[in-house]
């Protein structure tokens, strides 16, 4: 198994006391007059530091992340911090989890932008391609029917550039070019690994584990443990059905965790913190995460029927509510390396994006809850799944 320190870098300073303000979200409706730049720049650097001291800890890599107009995350432009964690990042991985190409005009430039950074990093970039949720697309006026046309076409365009002998012509519906050619090259040959984080879409699903693909598929949180389960497997399915076995390295789950000394420590050190993610963080309403036509009719009507969770439409949830599902794994370093060790036998599970720092979890909690980690599940899950 291998394990990697997963970052959203919020802005901790944000007023979670919208609703007496009588606002629903801190998503892109909610006015920033409170936004401290000196404030974001201290934080900045804080995380920036949790990912170095990840790194000297052993972490395969750490992972940055893309989102827009929400204190939830300082990293609308995801490839700009993956350059920032290079000057400091020596050993492990850069995850970029993910770029959301359909909010893209030019993706081209997102294939120039990953070559360089392969090359900075002498190839530790990983890239993860994504369609984004469906508040993006409020945010940066994509029309959500053209999402999924967007995503295959972008992704088309960045794969050929970094593989096609170059010049050559590209001629899709929603991008044309008279000439790719990028320059410089990626450095890992014939290309950086493309890895797809979803919510569980069947079709991306299916497609990502085709034979000529084999991408990695990340199962994002914010589902009960039976529900990721039933998705990772899903994958194996798939890859059944295209006439191999999916490997361990194919699948992954990003999960947000916390380790102390105790189970009881772990519970209420991360309490108000934890609550405050999915409370607070990440409320928006359904209308906000399910624009017109960014799913189609099935996949909407399921995830209407589906019980949400905390802020997205769902009423406030309770740490307690969390672990009953298995959507968090906070305890003892014995009780997360169980839950692991369940999904690793039932799963197959190869790859762990540990999201250690979650809502307003302090520094120091957060240095602590990284070197934990480390010491007391990462070394001792190695041992019993070597690569």
């Amino acid at each position: 198994m291998k394990f990697y320190m997963f970052h959203f870098m919020p802005y901790l300073h944000a007023p979670l006391d919208f609703r007496a303000k009588g606002r629903d979200t801190l998503w892109m409706l909610y006015p920033h007059d409170y936004f401290d730049p000196a404030k974001c720049h201290a934080l900045y650097n804080r995380y920036l530091g949790e990912m170095e001291l990840a790194d000297s800890l052993g972490y395969d890599g750490v992972c940055v992340n893309e989102h827009h107009q929400t204190p939830h995350s300082l990293m609308p432009a995801p490839n700009v911090m993956a350059g920032a964690v290079s000057a400091r990042i020596k050993n492990g991985k850069i995850l970029i989890l993910g770029r959301a190409l359909p909010l893209v005009d030019n993706p081209l430039a997102v294939a120039e932008e990953w070559a360089m950074l392969d090359n900075l990093t002498a190839g530790r970039i990983i890239t993860g391609m994504v369609r984004g949720i469906g508040i993006e697309y409020h945010a940066s006026g994509v029309n959500p029917g053209e999402s999924v046309g967007r995503y295959y076409e972008a992704h088309d365009l960045i794969k050929q550039a970094w593989t096609r002998p170059g010049p050559f012509r590209f001629d899709g519906k929603y991008y044309q070019y008279a000439y790719v050619n990028p320059f410089p090259r990626p450095f890992q040959s014939p290309h950086p690994p493309i890895w797809i984080p979803s919510g569980g879409n069947p079709d991306t699903i299916v497609w990502a584990a085709a034979p000529d693909r084999k991408y990695t598929y990340v199962q994002f949180f914010n589902a009960p443990y039976e529900s990721v389960k039933k998705t990772l497997l899903s994958y194996r399915d798939a890859a059944e059905s295209h006439g191999y076995d999916a490997k361990p390295d194919q699948l992954a789950w990003a999960v947000p965790t916390y380790v102390a000394d105790t189970d009881e420590q772990a519970i209420n050190q991360a309490r108000p913190h934890i609550e405050a993610l999915f409370n607070d963080f990440m409320a928006f309403s359904k209308e906000l995460l399910l624009p017109p036509g960014y799913t189609n009719l099935a996949a909407a009507i399921a995830i209407s029927k589906a019980t949400p969770v905390g802020g997205r439409g769902g009423g406030r949830t309770t740490i307690e509510d969390l672990l009953e599902k298995g959507i968090v794994h906070i305890g003892s370093a014995a009780t997360v390396r169980a839950r692991l060790e369940k999904a690793r036998g039932e799963i197959g599970l190869g790859h762990v994006l540990a999201l250690l720092q979650f809502g307003t979890l302090p520094a120091d909690l957060t240095r602590r809850n990284i070197e934990l980690y480390a010491s007391d599940v990462v070394q001792p899950l190695r041992a019993k799944y070597p690569d």
